[in-house]
């Protein structure tokens, strides 16, 4: 069982940042591949980066590439997306995944684990 904390998120202006943390209980956490998802009200739920176990390879949607940068601290068990230069339509929640090996993915079906969720939300 893998369980999945996030914290971060907020309310900030459009150019502003964030930075949202995703904290895993397992002790096998450079096991995974981790990922960002994003649900905007009304929408479905899309991608947003993935990156592999060694932190070395990153993948990002097209939307929020060159804005967010995905990281993460095997030593700490913690995930994290770094989000620059904020648009209203990046409002949306955000949700950590983790998937068994070490291929990442885009597709959500394919994790295995879901952090509760944060709100992110950008003002005009």
């Amino acid at each position: 069982q893998v369980q999945l904390v996030q914290s971060g998120g907020g309310l900030v202006q459009t150019g502003g940042s964030l930075r949202l943390s995703c904290a895993s209980s397992g002790r096998t956490f450079s096991s995974y591949a981790m990922a960002w998802f994003r649900q905007a009200p009304g929408k479905e739920r899309e991608f947003v980066s993935t990156i592999t176990c060694s932190g070395i390879t990153s993948y990002y949607a097209d939307s929020v590439k060159g804005r967010f940068t995905i990281s993460r601290d095997n030593d700490k068990n913690t995930l994290y997306l770094q989000m620059n230069s904020l648009k209203p339509e990046d409002t949306a929640v955000y949700y950590c995944a983790v998937k068994y090996g070490c291929v990442w993915s885009s597709h959500a079906p394919q994790y295995d684990y879901w952090g509760q969720g944060t709100q992110v939300t950008v003002s005009s």
